[in-house]
């Protein structure tokens, strides 16, 4: 049986043959544990500092420090639990935005449960927060602000240079999960405190991603035991991992160009074809075009996935993906239950030919169509 064609690059992306070369060599003979001070462990150091910088080169900094985390969902976890463990007396509040990733409203929400205070800002219908009016709800009790760059459900990409502004302004760090951003978008580091990314989602292999953090910028610890990173982050780093997500990380910016070309390429295509009955959720133009999330008027997208079995996609974030619930960022665009669950999100990039993108949007559209005939 052949393999669907894959439009649902914002759960996860196919790893670059380049990352699966880079980690074979520590999968093998090189297994040496990074932390050991004999020749083996001290080869295996050396792969994970030249990841570090390939990495750091993908986002641009110039200044700061990065540390390998499990993943995103770590990295977000540390950013806010080591923020408000360190804040100065009287900042005990957190300030994010309703469409943020769960990983980020989630970890706000219990920090909530545990005596800090929570604002949850709304966005436009094109699932933007308004730069002008955001410092509104900033004031010298802010521990932390967290607002994600480029949304994973809907594409949109939100002003961070005036949000940081505006945390600068009262006191307070910026944290910024850059997971769909990385290699794609610009970063806006120089603006940030802190900035989370994930290995998965450039083409390099699940199970680890990092934490930038700014000159002076240490959270507390969220994992304790040797403080292998930085004196702040315990456990043992895979070689291999590392190694697979700096060579990921330089192929996002050596093809950087190439693949923001192609992707445009292909939001094209996706447009032309879904022009008539369909409506894009969230802004067409702040927005990563590689991110196409349409509703048609009493579609049921659970229904259609499951019938276009030829085609890899989805109805939102993976991580939500089994909860049955409608999805919290569509619902933040002023979306009605029946209309997010008449949306479908595709994802697509630089594995995705234009070929294969009008061959699954054909299927795509024929069982909407499908479905249109029979409710008729």
């Amino acid at each position: 049986m052949s393999q669907p064609i894959y439009l649902d690059y914002q759960a996860t992306t196919p790893m670059a043959p380049e990352a699966r070369e880079a980690m074979a060599p520590f999968l093998d003979a090189d297994f040496g544990n990074p932390h050991s001070s004999h020749k083996m462990g001290r080869a295996a150091a050396a792969a994970v500092e030249v990841a570090r910088e390939q990495v750091v080169e993908c986002i641009g900094a110039t200044s700061g420090q990065l540390v390998f985390t499990s993943g995103a969902t770590e990295a977000a976890n540390w950013a806010i639990k080591g923020s408000l463990a360190k804040a100065p007396e009287g900042r005990n509040r957190i300030v994010t935005v309703a469409t943020e990733h769960a990983c980020v409203l989630d970890t706000a929400e219990y920090c909530a449960e545990h005596g800090y205070e929570l604002t949850v800002l709304g966005v436009s219908g094109e699932g933007l927060v308004d730069p002008l009016t955001f410092p509104e709800a900033l004031g010298s009790d802010v521990a932390l602000v967290a607002v994600m760059l480029v949304n994973n459900e809907i594409g949109a990409i939100q002003p961070i240079a005036e949000i940081a502004a505006a945390a600068k302004q009262c006191g307070a760090p910026m944290f910024c999960d850059a997971v769909q951003g990385l290699g794609r978008v610009d970063i806006p580091w120089e603006d940030c405190d802190m900035i989370a990314m994930s290995s998965h989602k450039i083409h390099g292999p699940k199970g680890i991603g990092a934490l930038w953090l700014a000159d002076g910028v240490e959270p507390d610890s969220l994992l304790h035991g040797g403080g292998q990173e930085a004196g702040m982050r315990s456990g043992t780093l895979s070689p291999a991992l590392c190694a697979g997500f700096g060579a990921a990380a330089a192929q996002m910016a050596e093809r950087h160009h190439d693949d923001v070309a192609h992707v445009e390429k292909l939001w094209v295509i996706a447009e032309r074809k879904f022009r008539e009955k369909w409506d894009i959720n969230g802004s067409d133009c702040a927005r990563y075009p590689g991110n196409f999330n349409v509703r048609r008027k009493g579609l049921d997208a659970a229904r259609l996935i499951s019938d276009v079995r030829g085609v890899a996609f989805s109805a939102g974030s993976a991580c939500a993906s089994g909860s049955g619930r409608p999805s919290h960022v569509l619902a933040a665009l002023g979306l009605s239950d029946a209309e997010a669950r008449s949306s479908i999100r595709l994802g697509y990039g630089r594995y995705t030919s234009e070929e294969e993108l009008e061959k699954a949007l054909d299927l795509i559209l024929d069982a909407a169509a499908q479905q249109d005939s029979i409710a008729a």
